[in-house]
């Protein structure tokens, strides 16, 4: 039975989900219905729209203030050229030695555009990503269900499983324990919101922070993984205060490993 859940705006009248040729009409529908929103095929019944949830022949497009936030992992293709995403620091803090990527599952906690999973999944691990906002997991899902109709993304698009839900509340269920488990926390909001990228200024307008980072970090530690990875700016505090056993720094970014 599908589980229709109330609308998460305040405001659902200005949000609209619209179909255009060529596009997923399930897929719309489905969100319309998920959200609580009104569906349309009428492009001047989104005029007034404060939000709109475009579905069309290139995929599902996220518009706001007029911006536009839509998944794509072959951007990513010069990081994921043969050769180049065993180098990437998430591949190198993933891997187990000794141990080939094809055996081993992930979990991405806190996919968001599952940008991070896609180099995992390119390196060939198998990655379960777990992601709560309902619009940002219509666009993964979405990033995912076009990257199987490319050849040279297929194979890791088939590495990836995404699924709706909070991994705080999920993670402790797992029956099976992971091999690893990353974790990406939003960074804080800077100040001059001016210096942060379009694409997570959009995220910022749907995504939620953790009241309490601890509370992931403790729901990792629940599921029992054989390590956990923890995505930090790279002069950023540890995750719920717990050292890890190594990092691995770039010039913007580190990656706290806690083997368990």
């Amino acid at each position: 039975m599908e589980v229709i859940k109330k609308t998460v705006f305040k405001e659902p009248d200005k949000v609209k989900v619209l179909f255009e040729k060529g596009g997923e009409r399930g897929s719309a529908e489905k969100l319309a219905r998920t959200l609580g929103v009104e569906f349309t095929e009428s492009p001047d019944s989104v005029k007034n729209a404060d939000i709109i949830l475009r579905y069309n022949k290139e995929g599902l497009f996220f518009e706001s203030e007029g911006q536009a936030l839509h998944g794509d992992f072959s951007k990513l293709r010069q990081r994921l050229e043969k050769g180049r995403v065993d180098h990437e620091l998430l591949v190198k803090a993933a891997k187990f030695k000794g141990e080939k990527p094809e055996d081993l599952a992930v979990i991405d906690a806190t996919a968001g555009l599952g940008e991070d999973s896609v180099l995992l999944a390119f390196a060939g691990f198998k990655v379960t990503l777990y992601e709560r906002d309902p619009i940002i997991c219509a666009l993964l899902k979405d990033t995912v269900r076009r990257a199987l109709k490319v050849q040279w993304l297929s194979d890791a698009a088939k590495r990836m499983t995404v699924i709706e839900g909070d991994s705080i509340a999920e993670l402790p269920k797992l029956l099976d324990p992971p091999d690893m488990i990353l974790l990406d926390p939003m960074f804080p909001a800077k100040k001059n919101s001016g210096l942060v990228k379009k694409k997570f200024q959009m995220i910022y307008l749907l995504e939620r922070q953790s009241s309490d980072e601890s509370d992931l970090m403790q729901a990792a530690l629940a599921a029992h993984p054989r390590k956990i990875v923890v995505k930090r700016p790279a002069d950023g505090p540890f995750l719920g205060d717990l050292k890890p056993g190594y990092s691995l720094s770039g010039k913007t970014i580190r990656y706290d490993c806690i083997v368990l």
